[in-house]
């Protein structure tokens, strides 16, 4: 009965089988990538039964209080992809400086960004929670690559992906040919394709934002907000509904599934550090996937994946979703 089902493994090894000269090099990257993102699962379902709630007395770079979570997370990732000889380097958030491939293992041709546990402060309350990547290409000739080696804009990414722990693990991909969603069967330990050909509808009547951040906004925000709040009774002649999980890979993966728009836009509380998320660990790999699933991403003044990184933990405005609904909230900011 379940013969016909495919296997994250054989989908990847028949995409694998399109790519004139392809070695299977990046086919064993992503298996390496899955296998994190298993161990990591196990870790989230299991929660309190094993002790890995609660906080440290540490931050990471970027100043947050780190989750048991996030350091385990972050150790799962970096020690499942660093032996095999795929990667030259990886970076992540939970760490300041790059991640060098240890001594005595071969480095390979790809470099990694990811950001082990996003939404962790979820992972208290039981709200789903998830691990994103991003996947690009070393530089040719570079042995030992270094920080300016990954200050690549997000077009150059040649895989993007998240892996979302919900009440179902659900892994999504794209490497430039569409999104795929595969859900992890506990029976079995194997990912299964269940959301193929995944598309983001273009119009929608849903918007998330964290709307405590209101008196901060920019004209353009207020605007796009004030008017789906007005629903049938203002200029946009229907009703909205919002969304807030505090969890990008969360965000993300509802407007995937049915459609909406996701902001953490510029404002005056964060200007200075130039925004909320982190371009290489977050904005770039979900722009990639949302692009690729029919939606836009944007700065709400530019194409998220053509800001050319200046900084490892460099952060950005943050505008995804239905196409004509990013549009609209891009148009506002030209207004203004």
């Amino acid at each position: 009965m379940h013969n016909h089902r495919t296997t994250i493994t054989q989908f990847l090894i028949e995409e694998q089988r399109h790519v004139t000269g392809a070695t299977g090099d990046f086919t064993s990257l992503l298996n390496d990538i899955v296998t994190a993102c298993k161990v990591i699962s196990n870790y989230v379902n299991h929660g309190a039964l094993i002790g890995v709630l609660g906080s440290l007395e540490s931050e990471n770079v970027q100043g947050e209080t780190q989750k048991k979570l996030d350091v385990i997370s972050n150790d799962v990732f970096l020690h499942s992809n660093d032996w095999a000889g795929h990667l030259a380097a990886m970076a992540s958030e939970e760490m300041d400086d790059i991640y060098e491939i240890p001594a005595g293992y071969p480095r390979g041709k790809y470099l990694m960004t990811f950001d082990p546990l996003d939404g962790s402060s979820n992972s208290d309350v039981n709200v789903s929670v998830g691990t994103i990547f991003s996947i690009l290409r070393c530089p040719p000739g570079v042995d030992k690559p270094t920080l300016q080696d990954f200050l690549q804009p997000g077009t150059q990414q040649i895989c993007a992906g998240y892996a979302l722990y919900g009440p179902s693990t659900v892994m999504v991909l794209t490497t430039g040919n569409g999104v795929n969603g595969f859900t992890l069967d506990q029976n079995i330990g194997e990912f299964i394709l269940t959301h193929p050909k995944m598309r983001i509808p273009e119009t929608t009547n849903e918007f998330a934002i964290n709307m405590s951040n209101m008196r901060f906004w920019e004209p353009a925000i207020t605007r796009y907000v004030e008017e789906c709040l007005a629903g049938k009774t203002g200029t946009r002649g229907r009703d909205f509904n919002m969304r807030w999980i505090a969890s990008m890979v969360a965000e993300v993966h509802r407007i995937l599934t049915r459609g909406g728009v996701f902001m953490y836009p510029l404002d005056s509380k964060n200007l200075a550090q130039g925004g909320r998320l982190r371009l290489m660990y977050e904005a770039n790999p979900m722009s990639f996937i949302v692009e690729q699933a029919g939606g836009a991403s944007s700065t709400g003044r530019q194409r998220i994946m053509e800001v050319q990184p200046t900084g490892l933990h460099q952060r950005v405005p943050v505008i995804l979703g239905s196409k004509d609904e990013v549009e609209q909230i891009i148009s506002y900011y030209s207004a203004s």
